[in-house]
C-alpha cells in the first residue's frame, strides 16, 4: 500500500490544501470509472478529455482529488488539493515517492522486446525481493508516473519500462524515476517515421544512460555498442553471437519454445528450457538474467524463474485449436519485430504456413519500402499465404504479385473486421497462422473471429 498522505502530495507538488484532511490515501488514479476506494484522483487534461468534468464521479468513492482549477463547490468531508498543473504534480509526486526510496531501479529501453524484458525481469527479481513494475504498457509521460507514484514503501526493486516515440521523452521519464541500472534491447526502425533516422532513434534511446550505474546491453547489436562507447558507468553485455558477460549457447527449438545454456562469464552455466518460442525471446531472456544476476539473483534462481514464465497475452501467444495453430503477437508491429516474428514462423515444420499482417504505423517516408519488403521477406522465407490487411501491406501483396517464381497465396482487405469475416474461409486443418500489425489495426479482432469460428 502507498503511503500517501495530503500533506505529503502538498510537499511534493508545492499545491495548497482547498479542503478536508491530511488523511492517507491507497493508491493514485486517473480514472474515474476505474479509481477504488480511498484513492486519490489527479484531473488530467488531454486533447479531448478534461478529468476535471468526472470529479463528481471521481469522489463518489474516491477520497480526495488534485485539481488545477477552482471547482464550482467544494466536496464535503474530501480532501482537494489545488495545483499548477495536474500532470506535472503526477509526475513531481512519482518523482517524490521515488527520492524516498534508497532501493534498484531497472529502467529498460529499446526498438523490440521491452514489455517481455520487462516481464522476465520482474518475475526473477521477485524470487528474491519484493519487487514491483509498472503494469501493461504504462510506460509514458503519464502511465509511468501514475505507477511510481502508488509504489508501496516496502517495495525493494522496481522495474519500469520506458517508452519514447520522439526525443526527450526517455530523459524526461528518467529525471522522473531514476533509474540506477538500464536495459537497451536493441535500436531498430520503430518511429522512425518520426525521428527520421536510426541515428536518431538510437540517440533517444540512449538518453536513458544519464545517471546510471550499470547498463545492460544487446552485444550483438553492433549499431547500439558503437553508441556507447563514452559511457563511464558500468556496462554488462549479454548476446549469443559474440562473447559476452551473459551468453545463450547451444540453442534448440522444442515442441513450446527454445532450450539453451545460460551461460554467466563470472558465475555458473545452467540449462534452461524456455517455454516461449522466438529467438528474440532468448534475447530478452538474456537481458533480464544480466541485470538480475547484477542484482545478486543466483544463476539457479533465474533458471527456476524463466523456466515459469508464460507468453505475455499478444506477444508470441501460441494458441492450438482444432487443428489450428495461432501465434498471437498483434500487440504491435514495427519492421524488425515483423522479420522476427516471419522467421519464426517459417520454422514451424507441419502444415501450411499463414501470416495475417497488417500495417505498420510511425514509417513516414520510409513506409512503402517497408512494406514492400514484407512482401520479400514472405517470399524469401516460404510462407504459404500472406492475409494482408489495410492500405500500407497491400504493397506487400502488390510486391509477391510482380514475382515470377513459386509464390505464396495473397489475400488483401481492407481492415481487421473485413479480414474477420472472410478468414475461416482461407485457413485449412493444419495451418499455423501469424497474427500481427500495428496496435492502431486492432488485428486481436481477426483472432477472436478465428476462435469463434473453430
Amino acid at each position: 500500500m502507498a503511503n500517501l498522505t495530503a500533506d505529503k502530495i502538498i510537499e511534493a507538488t508545492g499545491g495548497r490544501l482547498l479542503s478536508g484532511d491530511s488523511r492517507a490515501f491507497e493508491g493514485v488514479s486517473i480514472d474515474s470509472r476505474t479509481i477504488k476506494e480511498g484513492d486519490i484522483f489527479f484531473a488530467l487534461r488531454g486533447e479531448r478529455f478534461d478529468g476535471h468534468d468526472f470529479l463528481n464521479a471521481a469522489l463518489s468513492r474516491a477520497g480526495g482529488a488534485v485539481i488545477d482549477s477552482f471547482p464550482r463547490a467544494l466536496p464535503v468531508k474530501k480532501s482537494i488539493i489545488q495545483v499548477n498543473d495536474t500532470l506535472r504534480a503526477l509526475q513531481d509526486l512519482a518523482h517524490y515517492r521515488r527520492t524516498r526510496l534508497n532501493i534498484p531501479v531497472v529502467a529498460i529501453t529499446g526498438s523490440n522486446g521491452k514489455t517481455t524484458t520487462k516481464e522476465m525481469t520482474h518475475s526473477i527479481l521477485s524470487r528474491r525481493f519484493n519487487a514491483f513494475k509498472n503494469k501493461g504498457n504504462l510506460n509514458n509521460h503519464i502511465g509511468l508516473p501514475l505507477s511510481l507514484a502508488g509504489v508501496a514503501s516496502d517495495v525493494e526493486v522496481i522495474v519500469l519500462e520506458l517508452g519514447m516515440n520522439a526525443p526527450g521523452e526517455i530523459k524526461r521519464l528518467c529525471e522522473i524515476a531514476l533509474p540506477s541500472h538500464g536495459i537497451i534491447t536493441n535500436i531498430g526502425s520503430a518511429h522512425i517515421g518520426m525521428l527520421g533516422s536510426r541515428y536518431a532513434i538510437r540517440d533517444a534511446k540512449l538518453e536513458i544512460l544519464n545517471g546510471l550505474s550499470t547498463v545492460v546491453l544487446n552485444g550483438d547489436d553492433d549499431f547500439l555498442m558503437e553508441g556507447v562507447r563514452d559511457f563511464g558507468g558500468e556496462i554488462i553485455t549479454f548476446s549469443i553471437n559474440n562473447d559476452s558477460h551473459v551468453m545463450a549457447k547451444d540453442i534448440h527449438s522444442t515442441d513450446k519454445g527454445n532450450s539453451f545454456t545460460l551461460s554467466f562469464r563470472d558465475g555458473a552455466d545452467v540449462p534452461v528450457s524456455l517455454n516461449i518460442r522466438g529467438l528474440f525471446n532468448v534475447y530478452n531472456a538474456l537481458a533480464a538474467s544480466a541485470v538480475c544476476f547484477s542484482l545478486g539473483v543466483s544463476a539457479e534462481d533465474i533458471k527456476s524463474a524463466l523456466e515459469a514464465y508464460t507468453a505475455f497475452p499478444m506477444r508470441f501467444e501460441v494458441i492450438e485449436k482444432n487443428g489450428i495453430t495461432v501465434i498471437n503477437d498483434s500487440y504491435n508491429a514495427n519492421p524488425a519485430s515483423i522479420k522476427e516474428a516471419l522467421r519464426e514462423l517459417s520454422l514451424f515444420s507441419t502444415g501450411r504456413t499463414v501470416a495475417v499482417l497488417g500495417d505498420m504505423f510511425e514509417l513516414g517516408e520510409f513506409s512503402e519500402d517497408e512494406h514492400r519488403n514484407v512482401g520479400n521477406i514472405v517470399c524469401d522465407l516460404g510462407i504459404g499465404a500472406l492475409v494482408a490487411v489495410g492500405e500500407m501491406m497491400s504493397l506487400a501483396a502488390e510486391e509477391i504479385h510482380i514475382k515470377k517464381d513459386k509464390k505464396p497465396l495473397v489475400f488483401t482487405f481492407k481492415n481487421a473486421d473485413e479480414a474477420g469475416k472472410n478468414i475461416k474461409d482461407i485457413l485449412k486443418h493444419g495451418d499455423t497462422v501469424l497474427i500481427k500489425g500495428s496496435r492502431s489495426m486492432g488485428m486481436e479482432k481477426i483472432l477472436e473471429d478465428i476462435t469463434d469460428a473453430l
